[in-house]
């Protein structure tokens, strides 16, 4: 049985060069997909970001990650919403919050670009009625919901295993090293991707690239059995 599940990297690089340097690594490592966070370049410039998408040439997830959410962009809105349009044409997917403006993220969806609409919560995870109310509000916006949340117990992260049994076209994490385990569990729900650690960590229970191959392989060949 094969995961449908692709294994993304993000890469948080503060220059455009060693962006590329560690997507070459990451690529070479198994990456699925690369997470560009546009956020953490110190001077972000759409020439140079569209060069250096252009340069990696691989699958790119792009994500201009707003501070409320744990990102570093210091420009404004219009800003922020300018660079992830102009990279419509060259990635394959845009992650935009959904607290965005909703003529934002309905101007990035009309371009046809496979649109994630995410929210993060560092602090909590809600009730899962809640959760599915937010799922079904990134789904009505875009293409692929996204929710990430910090749990304080094992039912939390019960919580959001039980978010990828019932939506489907959903990413759905339970960051921390108690939630973990919810990572390689995605592949399992048909989760269309899940997030591993190449150099950078972005968020906390990340796990690295190798050791999420191994374990989804190791899965994957004992429902073979």
């Amino acid at each position: 049985m094969y995961s449908q599940t692709k294994i993304a990297i993000p890469i948080f690089q503060n220059d455009y060069k060693n962006v590329i340097e560690v997507a070459n690594d990451c690529i070479k490592k198994g990456a699925d997909v690369l997470e560009f966070r546009i956020d953490a370049l110190e001077n972000p410039n759409i020439r140079e970001i569209k060069q250096t998408i252009e340069e990696i040439n691989f699958p790119i997830i792009a994500t201009n990650r707003i501070i409320t959410e744990g990102g570093f962009f210091k420009g404004t809105e219009e800003e922020r919403f300018n660079i992830l349009y102009e990279c419509c044409d060259l990635v394959d997917y845009v992650d935009i919050e959904l607290q965005s403006n909703d003529e934002y993220i309905n101007k990035i969806h009309d371009t046809g670009v496979t649109t994630i609409i995410s929210y993060h919560d560092f602090e909590k995870t809600p009730k899962l009625s809640e959760i599915t109310y937010i799922v079904e509000k990134e789904q009505e916006l875009g293409d692929i919901a996204k929710v990430a949340f910090m749990p304080q117990n094992l039912d939390d992260t019960l919580t959001i295993l039980a978010v990828l049994s019932h939506c489907k076209d959903t990413i759905a994490i339970s960051m921390g090293e108690l939630g973990s385990y919810t990572r390689i569990m995605a592949s399992k729900f048909d989760s269309p991707i899940t997030f591993a650690a190449g150099s950078d960590v972005t968020a906390p229970g990340q796990i690295d690239i190798e050791t999420m191959k191994a374990l989804l392989n190791m899965n994957l060949n004992i429902m073979d059995e």
